[in-house]
């Protein structure tokens, strides 16, 4: 069956094998570099290394259907194949962004012939996560059935992208993305490959390992840019930027590193690191994350992770927020960036944000319990005679301006839902709580 090239491409790509007649020369560097066993893969040695999963798996003989989560050119393509390779499998291909219900029933019916002839199949599912539920389900029976290895590849969260059936099935597996080291050795592959070093100063070679952003196929495409360019000295670092385009910083606004990136802004916040958290919030302005949404995830930081602690980190996210709407951006994006380290920088506490799921709670389990008599408002006689504002103390003419009254509805005990953290201006706060409750108590 025809090969369909992935949109993303992997570590060394999805490109069909060059024709034999080609020169060696005109396949790409990524593809001559293609690994021929297991263990040439780079920077997976979790699941190819000698104690690696999949080389455990294959040492059984019992290699189950997967699922291989990953970014970008980490060789999901690649380790597909060499499964089917060590496996004895036949290997076909297709892709969920081109293929259909006709073509998954095309490919299941060549399984079951093949299997009736002895021989079995790994179907490898490009980008699997783009099929819709219907479609996933088609691969329940071939799959329980043994009518197929099924090997999926996505760049999304299985949890969030897969039918729960299918995942039940399959065993996830997560490959990383590639490291320094990894690209490097990648760099030297190539490098010997083309039996000469890259034009590159040493401060270059790391910018261009970075410009790569852990996508092995990125860094092989732009080794080969650099050789084709044959340069007459050392480029560095300026040189290198005219020449090569930076790849984008992987960023969906609507996927799972739109939450990644929030979660890591708002943990370092209440971790209380400004540097790491300018830093979360600067790649997701690179990503393309409206500032809006920022600001309105650190208003809620304000109330949520500082609340009373300091009452102005309120204020200052209000400020910040509306200072973005007058100036937009690039201009407004200090604004946020400002928010971003007072937040960090002030005392933490989550008092107020505990204090009022409590109250709901209660609130709900409680029902529909009235207000005490003695705070109801008597505007009529007929609620005078009935009770309404009897008793009721009037605390500006108390002693500290503090009756002790309950304010509780009847038939419900008082409850603590609020309890101040200490620091910041809490602290003073809860020195004024248990002034009055001791006073409530003193007064009982």
């Amino acid at each position: 069956m025809a090969r369909t090239p992935s949109p993303d491409g992997d570590l060394f790509g999805d490109a069909a094998p060059a024709p034999a007649a080609a020169p060696r020369g005109a396949v790409p560097l990524a593809e001559r570099l293609r690994p021929r066993a297991l263990a040439e893969v780079i920077g997976q040695p979790h699941l190819v290394g000698p104690d690696g999963t999949l080389t455990r798996m294959l040492e059984r003989g019992s290699l189950a259907s997967l699922i291989l989560w990953g970014p970008p050119g980490v060789g999901k393509t690649t380790i597909a194949r060499l499964l089917a390779d060590r496996a004895g499998l036949v290997f076909v291909q297709i892709s969920a962004v081109f293929s259909g219900v006709a073509d998954l029933k095309r490919v299941f019916e060549e399984a079951a012939r093949r299997r009736r002839t002895g021989a079995r199949t790994l179907l490898f599912v490009d980008e699997i996560h783009r099929f819709n539920r219907a479609q996933q389900d088609g691969f329940l029976p071939v799959v329980e059935e043994g009518t197929i290895t099924l090997v999926g590849a996505t760049t999304e969260n299985p949890s969030f992208e897969l039918n729960g059936a299918l995942l039940s099935r399959c065993q996830v597996l997560v490959l990383r993305r590639l490291d320094d080291d990894a690209l490097e050795l990648l760099l030297r592959r190539a490098e010997a490959e083309m039996a000469r070093d890259l034009a590159l100063t040493d401060a270059a070679r790391a910018a261009l390992r970075a410009m790569a952003d852990g996508d092995g196929r990125a860094i092989l495409n732009m080794a080969e840019q650099l050789f084709a360019a044959n340069p007459p000295a050392p480029l560095d670092e300026a040189a290198l930027a005219t020449l090569i385009a930076r790849r984008a910083a992987l960023y969906d606004r609507d996927r799972e590193e739109h939450y990644n990136l929030i979660s890591a802004l708002h943990k370092s916040m209440r971790g209380s690191d400004p540097d790491a958290a300018l830093y979360w919030y600067a790649r997701m302005l690179a990503g393309g994350e409206d500032p809006r949404y920022i600001a309105r995830r650190l208003t809620r930081f304000a109330v949520e992770d500082i609340g009373l602690a300091d009452p102005a980190a309120l204020t200052q996210a209000i400020a910040a927020w509306e200072a973005y709407e007058r100036l937009g951006s690039p201009e407004g994006d200090l604004a946020i960036a400002q928010l971003v380290l007072y937040l960090a920088t002030a005392p933490k506490s989550n008092a107020a944000y505990r204090a009022f799921g409590a109250a709901r709670r209660a609130a709900q389990a409680t029902g529909s319990l009235t207000p005490p008599a003695h705070i109801l408002n008597a505007p009529t006689k007929l609620m005078k005679n009935l009770g309404y504002g009897a008793g009721y103390e009037y605390d500006h003419d108390s002693e500290e301006a503090f009756s002790g009254q309950t304010y509780f509805p009847d038939g419900m005990n008082r409850e603590t839902f609020y309890r101040p953290a200490g620091r910041g201006a809490e602290q003073e706060i809860k020195r004024r709580l248990l002034h009055w409750a001791k006073l409530r108590e003193d007064r009982a």
